[in-house]
């Protein structure tokens, strides 16, 4: 049985398209892999750890290869609570809205807590950064306002999609599955509505149980109206343990 780590970044509640394109995937993901856990944190509505004051010397501490006070030995559990149970997750699916050009705050102080040496990468002056998070699946669902194309002028102010990625990849995770609900504001209800269909049947598509990976295709945009709006957009490598590879 597997177990897959639900992590929901949007504060809308029902009224977020982040988080309605990743129900539609662990819906069909759920029916697929009956057998698999399915954790969910909300990150607005977890009891995530501050990390400032005693974490961040608690994490120097570590760095000078010191023992920890007792009051940086109780911060830090906490920090190795939120790290421990990401960890332990195989699979994961992300819920991000766009804010600012970026993420949500709480996601990124999710991420700070996450990102450790020793517990998420390594260094070493021989090989570099490491992730240590490796042998796992993501699927991220985004929402953005406006339109973000690659190759547009517009696309140098996604600073969402390209530093979630980076951030994953840098601790390991390398499959990574998206899909992009754009424009959900800027070209009026219309085109949103139709960005928001497109990026549903994609995040729904056929799913089977879990198996071994292969590494698949990249899509890199889907037509709309005749024209390429990027609307929809899935950025895939194949999950094979969530779907099967869907060329546009």
């Amino acid at each position: 049985m597997g177990k897959l780590l639900y992590i929901q970044a949007s504060s809308r509640g029902k009224r977020s398209h982040s988080s309605a394109m990743a129900e539609e995937f662990l819906s069909a993901y759920r029916e697929a892999n009956p057998g698999d856990e399915v954790v969910t944190l909300n990150v607005f509505e977890a009891d995530l750890p501050s990390f400032d004051g005693l974490a961040v010397l608690a994490k120097y501490t570590i760095l000078h290869g010191k023992e920890h006070s007792a009051e940086e030995q109780d911060a830090w559990r906490a920090v190795e609570a939120v790290i421990a149970e990401f960890v332990a997750a195989d699979k994961y699916v992300l819920s991000v809205p766009m804010w600012n050009f970026g993420i949500p705050y709480r996601l990124k102080q999710y991420v700070d807590i996450l990102v450790q040496p020793g517990y998420t990468f390594s260094y070493s002056p021989e090989a570099g950064y490491e992730g240590l998070v490796t042998g796992k699946k993501a699927f991220v669902a985004y929402a953005r306002g406006g339109a973000y194309a690659g190759g547009t002028e517009a696309a140098a102010f996604d600073l969402q999609k390209a530093y979630l990625e980076l951030i994953l990849g840098f601790i390991g995770l390398t499959e990574i599955d998206s899909v992009s609900v754009e424009p959900t504001l800027m070209e009026g209800p219309e085109v949103a509505a139709g960005s928001k269909a497109e990026a549903a049947r994609r995040a729904r598509r056929p799913v089977r149980p879990s198996e071994p990976a292969r590494l698949g295709q990249r899509v890199d945009s889907v037509q709309s109206s005749g024209r390429d709006t990027n609307a929809g957009r899935v950025s895939s490598m194949s999950w094979s343990t969530v779907n099967e590879r869907e060329s546009v």
